[in-house]
């Protein structure tokens, strides 16, 4: 089946977004965050003050004339007092901070007070505790103080004026506020569940959605923030809550809530316009036939969430999308569970799995005839393109043999063996530099054509092609590469469709990969997007040729992606990545064209050689495999 956009019924999509313009341009960071009974914390307060929460709250029993923080009284400890863990640490703070709460001047504070019983007497005491900090919690004495808020066992509101005017409140919805009174007002707060079952997965129903809207548009109707207590604690409830408007974020986990504020920008995309994609004719597709051409597409560390996020962020289609034939490629090394990208490529190289870092030899350090030289004797020439390094893993495999992936220099000389007609990609040092001063010459001597610049490539009409570009060619899509890759593949593809027995090419996709590596999600969403514009090509290709076989796939997935929050209406994705790191999540193969069946179900990476070689019906040729 095509890939089906699933994200939302279309009433439910409407009652999530449609909000008031201010409310979309709603956005927090990490001082928003309400650190919920942080005496819990195994650390309090520090914890949460380090995180940059901007609220932090404070269960408060009286004891002997002592205030004490607990959450009841059997919790009541000695030493954990209100002064002791919270007054004393912040007016030290603040005066470390040149009279504010952080040194950011930007961030505020404020500490919330949760009296559990008796209110009268807990704030005479706790007026008494301020008195040796007037100026750390007192705004009429300092804008930059310590906002102090009381909630839990409160007065009237009839009887705030009763107290000091540096007593602020926590208010309630269902409370009808005279305007003195509602000047007291700190924050508007009512527990979650009042309104709602939503338990933070997905989003709430689009009546409860309405209604915890409305909810906070009247508390800032009348010009206060909004807080829910009692919610989940995740990136996605997070997510549902800041959409909604609320201004506070209720957390048990003041270091989590920071870092995902923190790298938010990494964490979210929005394509304002879709790009078009390329529409099969299928004429061919699926049929039982021997294929002359074969076009394997690599997007590295391209998992499935990957491909369903550019999905999403191009408005719901793909070119990939558009493939019926799919399987699944179970990726692992030959000596460990999860693949580096030296193995996974190698393995579809070299037709075996290998250990990580080996760049196409066996496990036990045999060299392997790779795909390049396999179809090589049988007249068939091959393409290597990569946008990144071109003697990284993924493209390495297919032309060189070394026991570790960061023998850069080794790898290039590799290229003298390689029966490969075209390669292009950056990393010139390793070629023009060698330890084997003389590499270019002999490369030169085995017909290679050099060029350092792509537009140089683009005039070539034949022979073997080197293309050796600066690093700033294969800078990231967002930073204005251009479609390199789709427009190397159609120049490799009018070079070698001319050789009659057939052609092969392996084009890299490199950087999703980088992307995933660094959790920044706008970077693999763009390179994705770049893949996916190559893909449509060798589509079109495959169409106009009609013996050409397409198969995409990855060799790893990167960052243990996951999505949270989806619109593919506004082109926008909100991620979560929960590693740098590659994982051994089975990848897609993607395949179009004749014998494309083939490449249905699961099956292991390492199978995709021996599909291939099957596909294109070799013992049909008339040129025998050199050994």
């Amino acid at each position: 089946m095509y890939i089906k956009n699933i994200i939302r019924s279309a009433a439910f999509a409407a009652a999530l977004f449609a909000m008031d313009a201010k409310a979309q341009q709603h956005s927090l960071n990490y001082n928003a965050g309400h650190s919920h009974n942080d005496y819990h914390q195994n650390i309090p307060l520090l914890t949460a003050y380090y995180a940059g929460m901007g609220a932090i709250e404070a269960d408060v029993f009286l004891k002997n004339g002592v205030l004490y923080v607990a959450h009841d009284p059997s919790e009541i400890k000695e030493g954990a007092t209100l002064k002791a863990l919270y007054l004393e640490p912040l007016a030290k703070f603040y005066r470390q901070n040149g009279n504010k709460p952080y040194a950011d001047a930007k961030m505020k504070l404020q500490l919330v007070v949760d009296i559990k019983e008796n209110h009268p007497a807990v704030l005479t005491q706790l007026i008494k505790d301020l008195a040796a900090y007037p100026e750390v919690f007192n705004a009429s004495l300092s804008s930059n103080a310590i906002r102090l808020v009381i909630s839990g066992d409160m007065p009237q509101a009839q009887d705030f004026g009763n107290y000091p005017a540096y007593f602020s409140f926590d208010g309630r919805p269902n409370v009808n506020y005279a305007p003195d009174q509602l000047k007291r007002i700190a924050m508007i707060s009512d527990d979650l569940k009042h309104y709602t079952p939503w338990n933070g997965k997905g989003n709430p129903s689009p009546g409860d959605l309405s209604t915890l809207k409305k909810l906070i548009d009247a508390a800032h109707a009348q010009g206060k923030p909004f807080r829910f207590w009692g919610t989940q604690d995740s990136p996605n409830t997070w997510i549902v809550l800041e959409r909604l408007g609320a201004d506070w974020i209720n957390t048990d986990q003041p270091g989590k809530l920071k870092d995902f504020y923190l790298h938010k920008d990494k964490l979210t995309y929005t394509n304002p316009k879709a790009y078009p994609v390329y529409s099969p004719e299928y004429k061919v597709d699926g049929l039982q036939k021997p294929v002359k051409n074969v076009i394997l597409l690599i997007g590295d560390g391209m998992g499935l969430a990957q491909i369903h996020a550019g999905y999403i962020a191009n408005h719901g289609q793909l070119n990939m999308s558009n493939i019926p034939h799919i399987g699944f490629s179970q990726t692992a090394a030959a000596d460990a569970g999860n693949t580096d990208s030296a193995a996974g490529a190698s393995a579809m190289a070299i037709g075996e799995k290998t250990n990580n870092r080996y760049i196409g030899v066996a496990a036990d350090g045999r060299k392997l005839t790779n795909l390049v030289d396999t179809l090589a004797g049988y007249g068939i020439k091959s393409g290597i393109l990569s946008v990144g390094d071109l003697t990284d893993a993924t493209p390495a495999a297919f032309y060189a043999h070394q026991p570790d992936r960061s023998m850069s220099g080794e790898i290039a000389a590799d290229l003298l063996q390689s029966k490969a007609e075209i390669l292009l990609g950056s990393n010139q040092k390793s070629f023009l530099k060698n330890q084997d001063t003389q590499l270019m010459d002999k490369l030169k001597a085995q017909g290679f054509q050099l060029s350092t610049q792509v537009g140089d490539f683009f005039k070539a009409t034949q022979g073997r092609q080197l293309v050796l570009l600066p690093d700033s060619a294969t800078r990231p899509v967002k930073d204005g590469r251009g479609d390199l890759l789709k427009s190397s593949l159609q120049h490799t593809l009018t070079i070698l469709s001319a050789n009659k027995p057939g052609f092969f090419i392996m084009a890299e996709g490199a950087q999703i990969d980088y992307g995933g590596h660094v959790n920044d999600l706008p970077y693999v969403v763009t390179e994705l997007h770049d893949f996916d514009k190559a893909v449509a090509a060798a589509l079109q290709f495959a169409d106009e040729n009609k013996e050409t076989l397409v198969i995409i796939t990855a060799d790893h997935e990167t960052g243990g992606l996951t999505l949270l929050d989806a619109s593919s209406e506004k082109g926008m994705i909100t991620g979560s990545f929960s590693t740098n790191d590659h994982t051994n999540i089975m990848v897609p193969v993607f395949a179009y064209g004749p014998g494309s069946g083939a490449f249905m179900g699961t099956y292991q990476n390492h199978e995709l050689f021996h599909k291939i070689l099957k596909a294109m019906d070799l013992k049909a040729k008339k040129i025998n495999v050199k050994k």
